[in-house]
This record gives C-alpha cells, sequence and structure tokens, in this order.
C-alpha cells in the first residue's frame, strides 16, 4: 500500500480503550491513507513504508486532535457588564432574574444577522484550532424563538465551510424564557415541541437536542416532554444538569439515554450511579465553575468510584464562561476539581468524542478512525495540563492533512 502521508519518529498518546493510562506508544509512527488512520503503531511493526508525504516529527508527542463538546459559540454581543455585577456580588439568579443572563444574550442575537453571527463565531472557533481542537460541539439557545433558532444552527453549520472543523450541533431551544412567553413555561415547552423543533428536524439543522433543567429554567417534567418529542423525531439528546441545585438531572438524563449530562456540581451518588448504568458520559465544566465563583464542585470521586465516562469542555459562553482554551480548561479541571492529567487528557479526546456519539469516527488513534491530530512541542503529555497561558501546538492535522488553524 501507497499511504498519502506517514508521521515517523514520534510519540504517540493514543487514548486507545483497552490500553493502560494514555495508550502511550514509543518510537511510533502513523500513516494515513484517504483521510482516515491506516496504521498506527511502533515504526518497526509498519507494513511497507511507501508515502506520497514523509513527516519527521523528531519525537515529538501526537495525541488525536481535541473534542470540545460543550459550547454555546454561535451568539450576539458580550456580558462583560453583568461580569462587573458579579464581582459586586450579584448572583447568577438574581442577574437572570432582572433581565440580564441569557435574556439579554438573546436580544443581542435575534437582532444579528447570519453573517455577523459567523463572523463573531469564527473569531471565537479560531482560538480553539489553535490549541488543537479539530471537532466542535454548537449549541443553539440564544434566538429562543424558530427564526433565530434556525439562523444560529445555520450559523454554527456555516463555521465548518469557513475552516478545517468538524461541527456537532445541538438545539438548545429549551434554555431560558423569552419575554413573549409572559412566564408562561409550559406553552413556551410547546411552542418548543410543536414549532422549533419539526422544523429544525426538517431541515437537519441539529444533531442532537439539550435542554436547561434548573429551577431557573425548566422542570425534570418539561425537560422530559422535549426529550420524548425528540426520541419521536430520532435525535438523541443531551442535558444541562445539576448546575446550581439538584434536581435529579443527571438521573432523568440517564433515564433518556441521553449522550451526556453536563456540569453536575450538585449530583448525588445515584445520579452518578444512573449516569455509569446507561453508560451516559459526566461532562464537568470548570470554566463555569470559576466564573461563577462557585464552591461545590462536581463529585469526581464519585465518577472514579462508579466507573462512570468523565469528558471535559470549555462552555464557551457569553455569560458564565467566556472561556476559548482547551488548555486552560485541562488545567481548570486538574486545579478545580482534582481531576488527574490522564483523566484531562482524555477528557477532551475520548470521553468528549463518546460524549458526542462519535466515537467510532474521532477521539483515539486506531486504524480505522479519522484521521485528526494534534501535534505538540513537549517532552510529556502532563505538560499540556500543567501549563497555563503557553500553547505547544507544533502542528494540527485535520482529516489527514496539515491544516492552518485560521484562514
Amino acid at each position: 500500500m501507497t499511504f498519502d502521508t506517514i508521521w515517523t519518529n514520534a510519540r504517540l498518546a493514543t487514548m486507545a480503550p483497552g490500553t493502560p493510562g494514555l495508550g502511550i506508544v514509543e518510537g511510533g509512527c502513523i500513516a494515513a491513507k484517504d483521510s482516515r488512520i491506516a496504521f498506527v503503531g511502533p515504526v518497526s511493526e509498519l507494513p511497507g513504508a511507501n508515502a506520497k508525504t514523509r513527516i519527521d516529527c523528531d519525537g515529538r508527542w501526537i495525541t488525536p486532535g481535541l473534542v470540545d463538546c460543550h459550547t454555546h459559540l454561535i451568539y450576539g454581543g458580550n456580558r462583560a457588564t453583568e461580569f462587573a455585577m458579579r464581582l459586586e456580588g450579584a448572583s447568577y439568579e438574581e442577574i437572570s432574574r432582572a433581565g440580564g443572563g441569557i435574556a439579554s444574550s438573546m436580544k443581542a442575537t435575534r437582532a444579528a444577522s447570519e453573517v455577523q453571527l459567523v463572523a463573531s463565531g469564527l473569531k471565537r472557533l479560531d482560538h480553539l484550532l489553535a490549541e488543537g481542537v479539530t471537532t466542535i460541539e454548537i449549541k443553539s439557545g440564544y434566538g429562543l424563538d424558530k427564526e433565530t433558532e434556525i439562523r444560529c444552527l445555520k450559523a454554527a453549520r456555516q463555521l465548518a465551510s469557513e475552516r478545517d472543523v468538524s461541527v456537532v450541533t445541538s438545539f438548545l431551544g429549551a434554555h431560558a424564557m423569552p419575554p413573549e412567553a409572559n412566564g408562561d413555561k409550559d406553552a413556551y415547552i410547546d411552542r418548543v415541541i410543536a414549532e422549533m423543533l419539526p422544523a429544525i428536524a426538517e431541515l437537519k439543522l441539529a444533531d442532537a437536542v439539550d435542554a436547561f433543567c434548573e429551577g431557573i429554567a425548566f422542570s425534570p417534567e418539561q425537560t422530559a416532554r422535549v426529550f420524548d418529542a425528540a426520541k419521536k423525531l430520532g435525535l438523541p439528546v443531551k442535558l444541562h444538569a445539576d448546575q446550581l441545585s439538584n434536581l435529579h438531572g443527571a438521573k432523568l438524563a440517564a433515564e433518556h439515554g441521553a449522550l451526556s449530562a453536563d456540569h453536575l456540581e450538585h449530583t448525588d451518588e445515584d445520579g452518578v450511579i444512573a449516569l455509569t448504568k446507561a453508560g451516559t458520559v459526566a461532562v464537568v465544566l470548570p470554566g463555569a465553575y470559576y466564573t461563577l465563583r462557585e464552591t461545590q464542585a462536581p463529585p469526581i470521586a464519585l465518577f472514579r468510584k462508579h466507573g462512570t465516562h468523565l469528558a471535559l469542555a470549555t462552555d464557551s459562553n457569553p455569560g458564565t464562561s467566556p472561556l476559548t482554551s482547551i488548555l486552560l480548561t485541562m488545567n481548570m479541571g486538574a486545579t478545580l476539581f482534582r481531576m488527574t492529567v490522564d483523566e484531562c487528557l482524555l477528557g477532551v479526546t475520548r470521553e468528549s468524542a463518546r460524549a458526542l456519539g462519535k466515537l467510532r469516527e474521532i477521539g483515539t488513534l486506531e486504524t480505522g478512525k479519522v484521521c485528526d491530530l494534534a501535534i505538540w512541542d513537549i517532552e510529556h503529555p502532563a505538560e499540556l495540563v500543567y501549563r497555563v497561558g503557553f500553547n505547544p501546538l507544533h502542528a494540527r492535522v485535520w482529516h489527514g492533512r496539515t491544516s492552518a488553524t485560521s484562514k
């Protein structure tokens, strides 16, 4: 076989399941053919050595391309003034009930054109690509009406046409209450189910359906109605769960076979057990915990105890996690949540891919998977978690070709 590209003289962190730790291979190489990994392993085991392009990695480390499995990257405006309010003592709930928070972003997003949403989204995306991200999930949820939710999801899809990146979209119509709903949550959920969701499904704009189950958002019963409607349309679900209180969102997500349950600061052991049994990934979001200055961290020890799949993401959004660094996210996961180096690195590769339902295609260095790679100027993978404000990315490979991080 003649390969398209061979990366040789590399140290690999394959993240492959069934291997100890990070699945390290010393003296490794990767060969790509037709955008997929055709060989990965020790160079001594490479079957033949013919390739159109041969790249000497000079001992650098290769990981799978990083996966950011929870972002709200498409929105109008910003909420810097609310950040200042929080510094003066206002709580997330107080800001939300005063018309700020998600409602503030909704106003700015409704006023933005698709072109404007794409342009602002690209600026945020480019920072993530520059740190080795090759797949990103992007939620809607700042339109809260059919027209704007569709516009946001179209803008998210458009990012994949502007950059070498894979974009996974989630419809988050059940994110907050728009002012025209006049506080009637049940009526608004009726609209999400009867108007927004069918239109978005018909246009094939969403890969999954998300919801915010919280006292300031929607009840477990209202969330379950959205999930039931999504299931009828053949769309998988995921959930913002147990962030500010324990409404047993983790258990609800597990009962509905959700891909992931995200945040989870207030999840109890019953919820953790339910997630594990269902195979639902726990996604922790230290950026929001940090920005909101929370004091109750997710139950990492319980996730370890019960063998829950654990992922890590930026939660990049305008209000509670204005974060566009996956490397800083890993450091936060370690310092704030006491996650190990292996948990952080697996959390932004294999487990984030699992949280998107994409593990068969991405997230590990295994033969047959899409050839998405991040090549690093480091001596040990721990450097990717340990350093703050330092980016050691040498090259980013998307679908088998070395890719610029912006255009």
